[in-house]
């Protein structure tokens, strides 16, 4: 308001100098159109108020200091009158007309401000992954177009208080007092208003005074509140303007919308996971099942010969039985072992036990204690010489290698050709290899080998059907023991499977020969 006055004092001043200056050096006998600039530039600068108290004032100082009698405000021409009339009336026309043309303007820069501010808004949010991503970008915005010094947004969960998301401001976390202003939003076409408020929640005792006012938006969307939009400002400055206002509140709505958006989308995406996992769990369920229903019928069937009194059975046909029994006994152990492997696994709870241990020994092991399942099929073994001893869990190799063993047995016939292979790999790694000659596994489908998906037919013709998690548990004790395992079409024609495993670090970088005989 002081600014003001002085602008209109210091106009009506220059405008009267100049005035005096026209008429006396020039020989003008009526100046007064000068007084017109006055009025224009005061519009200009501070509206229409301003310039119509700039034109009142301009008609009594010329009246006093350039119409005789001088000094006072009566006037003794009667034509003098009419003049004087006419240059107020034209004065207050020309300062309504300018002032009115610069709120005109100031309102369109106003409203540009304000839609390219919510462009922006807009344009962060469908930009962002998630409503929070595009937070930090919304506040700056706040904080450039100077809607408020210190702006920032916080988000509540369902079962707590408010927390900073994002804050124009420095490290600090802003302190909120418990005296502030919320908007409160006005129904019909009623402009919002800013409601002082006090809150407990927020005070903190033995806290500064501060110079600057804070105000809050609440965020709402159809779920509930989920937090606030806040900004600061100096409390000379006063609330923030009908525009401003609308933009914070417009933020608030977006924001609001773009959470409810990303809750929903999160709960579709959890019940499509969980819609998925369920079937999953029940086709593996499913295949389990017939897992287990293929021995266990076949040791009923041999247990039944053997307890029927009226079988006639000699000493060769109750060993034959005998020998079944325990070779389906020892397959449903063995997919038993998987089904807690894999329990294991997926709840993080399998650990190693790492043991140096000599490859081609780990080997002959596996081959030897599975043999029954590569009845019919020659099997051939290449170790490489000089192989280094690994750092492996002894029963977590066994079980990888009787998986391999037995996915093999499972998907070729009798006579298909197994070859077992170990190798160095660079110089931390052994490769044990095990393929076969048998109709092997699509390009398409190796990637998935060793990904748990519930039951899937054998791809590219390999016979059999299983539940796929004898290769999900190779993988998943693999990793467990450091290393990686991977498939691909072997040259025998069939699927190969490389186990990569850590060579035991004693021997890596040492010196050829070092480490690698007995000793």
């Amino acid at each position: 308001m002081a600014l003001a006055a002085a602008a209109i004092v210091a106009a009506l001043v220059v405008a009267t100098l100049a005035v005096a200056a026209v008429e006396s050096w020039a020989g003008i006998t009526d100046a007064s159109a000068a007084y017109l600039l006055a009025v224009v530039a005061v519009a200009v600068w501070l509206g229409t108020v301003a310039a119509v108290i700039t034109a009142v004032g301009a008609f009594f100082l010329y009246n006093a200091l350039f119409i005789e009698p001088i000094g006072t405000l009566l006037v003794s021409d009667p034509r003098e009158w009419l003049n004087l009339l006419l240059f107020l009336f034209l004065g207050l026309v020309v300062g309504q007309l300018a002032g009115r043309q610069r709120e005109r303007a100031e309102s369109a820069l106003l409203r540009e401000r304000q839609a390219r501010a919510l462009y922006e808004v807009s344009r962060a949010l469908a930009a962002a992954s998630s409503a929070r991503e595009a937070l930090p970008a919304i506040v700056g915005m706040l904080s450039s177009d100077r809607v408020g010094s210190r702006a920032w947004i916080s988000l509540s969960d369902a079962a707590g208080p408010e927390r900073p998301a994002a804050d124009s401001g420095g490290p600090a976390a802003p302190a909120v007092p418990a005296s502030h202003r919320v908007v409160r939003r006005a129904a019909g076409n009623e402009p919002p208003a800013w409601v002082r408020v006090h809150d407990p929640r927020y005070a903190h005792p033995g806290a500064a005074p501060s110079a600057e006012d804070t105000y809050r938006v609440p965020i709402e969307s159809p779920g509930g509140s989920r937090g606030s939009v806040w900004v600061t400002r100096p409390r000379s400055a006063g609330p923030p303007g009908r525009g401003d206002t609308r933009v914070l509140l417009s933020i608030a709505d977006q924001v609001g919308q773009a959470l409810e958006r990303d809750r929903l989308a999160e709960q579709a995406v959890s019940a499509a996971v969980a819609r998925r996992s369920e079937a999953a769990k029940t086709a593996l369920l499913d295949s389990v099942a017939h897992d287990l229903r293929t021995p266990l019928a076949a040791i009923r069937a041999a247990a039944g010969s053997l307890a029927d009194p009226e079988a006639q059975l000699d000493g060769g046909e109750r060993l034959a039985r005998a020998a079944a029994i325990d070779r389906d006994a020892a397959r449903l152990s063995r997919l038993v072992t998987n089904l807690l492997d894999l329990s294991r696994l997926e709840g993080g709870d399998l650990r190693g036990r790492p043991a140096i241990m000599v490859v081609e020994d780990l080997i002959a092991d596996a081959v030897d204690r599975h043999a029954d399942l590569l009845a019919g099929r020659p099997v051939t073994v290449e170790v490489a010489e000089g192989l280094p001893p690994v750092v492996v869990d002894a029963v977590f190799i066994d079980q990888v290698l009787a998986n391999l063993l037995e996915n093999v047995a499972a998907h070729t016939p009798a006579g298909t050709a197994v070859r077992i292979s170990a190798s160095m790999v660079g110089d931390d790694r052994v490769r044990v290899t095990v393929e076969d000659a048998g109709a092997g596994v699509a390009e398409a489908a190796l990637a998935s080998l060793f990904v748990r998906a519930g039951p899937r037919p054998a791809p590219a013709g390999r016979g059999g059907r299983g539940s796929g998690i004898g290769l999900v548990v190779v993988r998943g004790l693999v990793e467990a023991m450091g290393g990686t395992v991977s498939a691909a079409r072997s040259a025998l024609g069939g699927l190969r499977v490389d186990v990569d495993v850590p060579v035991a670090p004693a021997v890596i970088g040492a010196p050829e020969g070092a480490g690698q005989g007995g000793p």
